[in-house]
């Protein structure tokens, strides 16, 4: 049997006093593909970067197999202003051992990989989740043999979501990713980690995909509980036995109390690691009773001048769960803020029950004050909140969020992506609400407070509108799924698996395809006849051009293609040959338009 690539025997590091974790060992071998999941503050990233080679461990030791190559992406990508994705790619290549043609082929194909039309695109025009995917894209043209990912769906929509599945499935190399998104370790991973204080080594590992784990973890938390309960009732015998005040006269007698106080710390050891601590979410609805809280009637909105949703109908009533399913510039977070009343619908109209209460969470948790001390960012006046009524201490309403006292008074700007998410969430549970409007409560949120967010949102009694990357979640607590296409469609589905299964037989086109033509007066009316004649052939022909540049994405992915350095630089010409009248005939539409509306 061959080493593994890359060992951590034995680590432990701590910050400060604090101890992260202690005598750790992950190996990982040719083809494994590790998901690495863990509370919030175990250590998960910090491990990552001792695996890389960025951390040194306080103890223990990193080996790596002789020539190995190790790829690290971390959870904010760094790219220098000014660059290209293209240069990002090329800066990325080895030095040596390819030749300008070479470099230029893996380039490219590497740029396709990603779902790059092509490397022209600067850094500060990227999206978060373009930028995600370049920062992946920038290892694996360095071809490594382990990649190691440190939450790398973040700011990733479905479809990039779905690219990176894809993708991970389907290389040789080695994989460790942390994540915390269940869906995206079930369909990756072939191996499952837990960093947890809860097992004896510190982590508990198994090999399948994340239900294969979540069953052998239930198991052996199960014998660890049978296991705790036999201790304690021969401590509870052994203290019986102690109090009758045994002579220790006679070796025997001193070996049973020296056995007793090692029982005693057995049992301590054990009952410590059964502990479980878990933020507790429980929002505080307002017992309204009135059937309809939100009705939508007609309404639609543009940003941009591009259509994001049209002639939109629906209502919210208490027990309803509606989930927004979309990609990223769908509209999704724009139908909150309308439904919220913070801007404005174009057309249509949105009638709230009177004195309706609305809790919003917003993705960005701009409610909360960087500067700000943890206190007043749970939501303190004084030394105490009020949670329904009643006030309670605010180093209470801390450690119910899973913050200690002496936290209190740092600012909240120092706290983790997770840590302000729950900030936030001990916030909005002060407000009794009617409805709650959630844009992405799930970002850095780890899966046990995330089971609870569900268990919360699934119990309560208002209505709710969700937005949220976490696959998982959305299936789980949505009663009925919105989904946004992003061209001004939106479509009714029961669930976020029928609304998935839509997709892959129709899949949504590109943000930019032509909304519907309006069925008012003709175009003719407005345009030369000339015109009129190419602005009614105009939505016919975009989407032609766009199934010929999907076909020549396609060809020069093709393995023959991409072995041969000169076919695969005619495909990538004519590939962005067929993207420039792609890019041509969406100019000439929006020329079009706006001769009409003038």
């Amino acid at each position: 049997m061959p080493a593994p690539l890359l060992s951590v025997m034995g680590a432990g590091k701590s910050f400060g006093a604090a101890p992260l974790f202690s005598n750790i060992t992950v190996h990982i071998s040719e083809g494994e593909r590790l998901g690495l999941i863990g509370p919030n503050g175990s250590g998960k990233s910090t491990l990552l970067k001792i695996m890389a080679g960025l951390l040194e461990p306080d103890t223990g030791t990193r080996t790596l197999r002789k020539l190995t190559r190790i790829a690290y992406v971390p959870q904010e990508p760094e790219f220098a202003a000014g660059t290209t994705a293209g240069r990002v790619l090329q800066e990325a290549l080895p030095a040596h051992g390819l030749d300008e043609a070479e470099r230029a082929a893996a380039v490219n194909v590497t740029l396709g990989r990603a779902g790059f039309a092509d490397g022209a695109a600067t850094v500060e025009s990227l999206s978060g989740g373009w930028k995600r995917r370049l920062s992946i894209a920038r290892e694996l043209i360095r071809n490594p043999d382990v990649l190691l990912l440190d939450e790398p769906t973040n700011h990733l929509d479905l479809e990039g979501i779905l690219w990176l599945e894809k993708l991970l499935e389907g290389t040789p190399f080695a994989t460790v990713v942390v994540s915390h998104d269940r869906y995206f370790l079930e369909n990756v991973a072939t191996e499952v980690a837990e960093i947890n204080r809860a097992y004896p080594d510190g982590m508990f590992r198994a090999v399948g995909a994340y239900a294969d784990f979540l069953e052998l973890r239930e198991a052996f938390l199960e014998a660890q509980s049978e296991q705790q309960a036999a201790l304690a009732n021969r401590v509870r015998r052994e203290v019986e036995w102690l109090r009758r005040g045994p002579k220790a006269r006679t070796g025997k007698s001193k070996a049973r109390i020296d056995a007793a106080h090692e029982l005693m710390g057995e049992l301590a050891e054990v009952s410590a690691r059964n502990a479980k601590a878990t933020t507790r979410i429980d929002f505080t609805a307002s017992g309204r009773k009135t059937k309809k809280l939100i009705q939508a009637e007609a309404v639609s909105k543009s940003l941009g001048g591009r259509q994001l949703f049209r002639d939109l109908s629906f209502s919210l009533s208490p027990g309803m769960r509606l989930g927004l399913a979309g990609p990223n510039g769908s509209g999704k977070t724009t139908l909150l803020r309308v439904l919220k009343g913070e801007i404005d619908a174009d057309a249509g109209s949105i009638e709230r029950a009177d004195g309706l209460r609305v809790v919003y969470f917003d993705q960005g948790r701009e409610q909360l004050d960087p500067a700000a001390p943890l206190r007043e960012g749970l939501g303190a006046h004084g030394d105490s909140v009020i949670y329904r009524d009643r006030p309670i201490h605010i180093a209470g309403w801390a450690k119910r969020f899973l913050f200690r006292a002496e936290q209190l008074d740092t600012p909240v700007g120092r706290f983790s992506g997770g840590e302000r998410a729950r900030i936030v969430i001990a916030r909005l549970m002060l407000q009794a609400a009617d409805v709650l409007l959630l844009d992405e409560p799930t970002n850095d949120l780890d899966i046990p407070t995330l089971e609870v967010l569900e268990e919360s949102l699934t119990d309560f009694p208002g209505a709710l509108v969700l937005v949220t990357h976490d696959r998982y979640m959305l299936d789980r607590v949505s009663t009925v799924v919105l989904g946004l296409d992003g061209a001004g469609g939106a479509e009714v589905f029961a669930d976020y698996s029928q609304w998935e299964q839509a997709r892959a037989v129709k899949p949504a086109r590109a943000e930019k395809e032509p909304p519907p033509r309006p069925a008012t007066a003709p175009a003719r009316k407005k345009l030369s006849y000339l015109d009129a004649r190419e602005w009614e052939q105009m939505e016919e022909r975009i989407l032609a051009a766009e199934l010929l540049l999907e076909a020549a994405r396609a060809a020069m992915q093709a393995p023959e293609v991409v072995s041969d350095p000169f076919a695969l630089q005619q495909r990538y010409a004519a590939t962005q040959a067929a993207d420039a009248e792609v890019q041509k005939l969406y100019a000439r539409w929006a020329e079009l338009e706006g001769k009409l509306q003038s």
